[in-house]
């Protein structure tokens, strides 16, 4: 393909992504692939480029273009090279008219903006739509950090996070035969620290309420050393799904997996009630915290969206709560950098439960910062995705 092509590729993958964006169709990623799948002749210089030319839109364009050349024509206003691609040739974009219409810039929408939490300043803005580094969690029933570290030298350390490696972004770490033998699980750092925050130990009976495809399992499984007794669970069968053979990789024999019906969790649940040691409570969130990774979750946040969240979290919030024995710990999470979804919605749980107090002093030194009854990490201060955490105790 030449250039040029490449330009109108991205673009005409970009109408499809903020249509999906605006409808609440398929990821980006997920269009990306498709596209790629229907121009079997791009080859994999001609893939890497359009990629790059659609994520580097998405970054820079702060809410669903009107158009994919809206979103391009913002990179080509800044780049001389890449706006001289536009002029008309055969499979190339139209020449540009200086008076088209271009895509709103910025971090998000004012409106959007406003519902951060507080402790999310300007300086967050460039660190949130950074790609993001490839975080690696060493899985303590088969492998060290140090292991980890020799199969990756050019890796380093992650501050704070026991089992955790940082290599550069796209680093393909999945494809190492260490991978598929279980030897370390691909983990941003912020679940790393959320994973252990639970404070989790052998022997004790925990509950994942909202599992997914397991990576806070897993981890919570190689930190009590496969010796706690994990019942993991969702709503969504798919993702679900995808937890038992990854338990088998990992060697985590003491993961239970139940699938809940929607409106029936608690019944479903009932012969869990009041037994749980730990429960850990990752709700479903707007995923401001992960625009590093999915820039494009910020053309899909609507009002209508957010209160949905909100609702799902309260609820599962107060599950949890019921699931926790006396003296036992529950920890709320989200990939949220949203006040109501963090630290008013704690607020509000512990006015709905008297007695409950929210724990302190269980990140590392330096990671994190106080944000009502629990803590917000972001990009900028931790290197991590946006994530607030609780971590709260049941009187006993």
């Amino acid at each position: 393909m030449t250039p040029a092509a490449r330009i109108q590729t991205a673009i005409e993958i970009l109408d499809v992504i903020a249509l999906a964006a605006r409808e609440g169709g398929a990821p980006a990623d997920a269009i990306f692939a498709e596209a790629m799948r229907a121009r079997r002749y791009a080859g994999s210089k001609d893939r890497r480029a359009i990629r790059g030319h659609v994520y580097d839109a998405i970054r820079a364009v702060r809410s669903a273009p009107v158009s994919g050349r809206a979103a391009m024509l913002v990179l080509a206003d800044t780049d001389p090279d890449l706006a001289a691609l536009f002029d008309g040739a055969a499979y190339g974009p139209a020449a540009i008219d200086a008076g088209e219409p271009r895509a709103e810039t910025g971090l998000a929408p004012p409106a959007l903006v406003e519902l951060f939490d507080p402790l999310v300043g300007d300086g967050e803005a460039e660190a949130m739509l950074a790609r993001a580094s490839l975080d690696l969690r060493a899985n303590r029933l088969k492998a060290s950090r140090d292991e980890i570290a020799a199969l990756f030298p050019e890796g380093e350390a992650i501050v704070g996070a026991a089992d955790g490696w940082r290599l550069p972004p796209e680093t393909a770490a999945a494809q190492h035969p260490a991978y598929a033998t279980g030897a370390f699980e691909v983990q941003d750092a912020a679940s790393q620290y959320a994973s252990a925050a639970l404070d989790a130990a052998p022997g004790q009976t925990i509950v994942d309420l909202c599992a997914g495809g397991g990576g806070k399992t897993l981890a919570i499984a190689s930190l009590t050393a496969n010796d706690a007794a994990i019942l993991a669970c969702d709503t969504n069968r798919a993702r679900l799904q995808q937890l038992a053979p990854r338990a088998e990789r990992a060697g985590a024999t003491r993961i239970e997996t139940r699938l809940l019906n929607p409106g029936q969790e608690a019944a479903m649940l009932a012969d869990a009630m009041g037994r749980a040691d730990r429960v850990f409570v990752d709700a479903p969130c707007s995923g401001s915290g992960t625009w590093r990774r999915s820039p494009e979750l910020r053309w899909r946040l609507t009002p209508a969206r957010l209160e949905r969240h909100l609702a799902d979290q309260a609820k599962l919030i107060d599950l949890g709560a019921e699931l926790v024995a006396p003296g036992g710990k529950l920890l709320y999470a989200v990939c949220s950098i949203i006040a109501r979804e963090g630290r008013a919605q704690v607020d509000d749980f512990i006015t709905r439960h008297p007695g409950w107090t929210a724990d302190c002093g269980y990140l590392p030194d330096g990671i994190g910062r106080a944000a009502g009854a629990g803590f917000l990490l972001t990009p900028a201060h931790d290197g991590c995705d946006g994530f607030f955490l609780a971590r709260l105790t049941r009187p006993c």
